[in-house]
C-alpha cells in the first residue's frame, strides 16, 4: 500500500472512471473495487464505495461520495507526452467519451477530472527561458490542443503557422 494515495472523489462512477483510465494510459489499472459493508449518505450496502487504482503509476482512490463536492481545475494530472500521435491520442480519449476542451493543452473527461496533456517539447521550452520560450508560450495560449509542430515554428521564430 502507497503511503500517500490521491483521492478523487466521484458521485457514482469511480469504477467505470478507473477503468477508463486504465484503457488509456500505460502503466495503469483497477487493482481493487471495495463495496459498502452498510448504507451511507449517498447510497447502500453492497454499492461500490472506493476503488484502488493507477493512473501512469500513480496510486488513486476513486471514492464514490454522492454529488456534494465537484472537481475544478484547481487539481489536475498533467501528462508528459513525447510526439503529435501521444498527444492526440490521450486528449482525443478524454473528451470524445463526454469530456470537454479547455485552453492551452487542458481538458475534463467525462467526470470533470482535469487534465493538462502537455507535450514534452512545451515544457522544455518554456523552462529554457529566452525569446524562444516566449513564443512557445504565446503559440501555446492559442491553441486548445498543443499542436507540437506550432510549437517547434515559434521556438524557430517562423511566424507563418504560429499565428494562425
Amino acid at each position: 500500500m502507497a503511503k500517500n494515495t490521491i483521492c478523487l472523489w466521484y458521485e457514482k462512477d469511480a469504477e467505470a472512471a478507473a477503468q477508463f483510465y486504465a484503457d488509456i494510459f500505460p502503466d495503469s489499472s483497477v487493482r481493487a473495487v471495495h463495496h459498502a459493508p452498510s448504507d451511507y449518505p449517498s447510497g447502500k450496502a453492497g454499492d461500490v464505495l472506493t476503488v484502488d487504482f493507477t493512473v501512469l503509476g500513480i496510486p488513486c482512490l476513486g471514492l464514490n461520495g454522492g454529488d456534494t463536492f465537484k472537481h475544478s481545475e484547481a487539481f489536475s494530472f498533467q501528462v508528459s507526452t513525447e510526439d503529435q500521435d501521444e498527444t492526440d491520442r490521450y486528449w482525443d480519449a478524454l473528451v470524445s467519451n463526454g469530456g470537454e476542451e479547455s485552453v492551452c493543452g487542458w481538458c475534463k473527461d467525462r467526470w470533470g477530472i482535469s487534465w493538462q496533456i502537455t507535450p514534452r517539447i512545451l515544457t522544455e521550452a518554456i523552462a529554457a527561458g529566452g525569446a524562444g520560450a516566449k513564443r512557445a508560450f504565446d503559440a501555446m495560449l492559442e491553441m486548445k490542443k498543443i499542436d507540437i509542430a506550432t510549437i517547434e515554428l515559434a521556438l524557430r521564430g517562423d511566424r507563418s503557422k504560429a499565428e494562425t
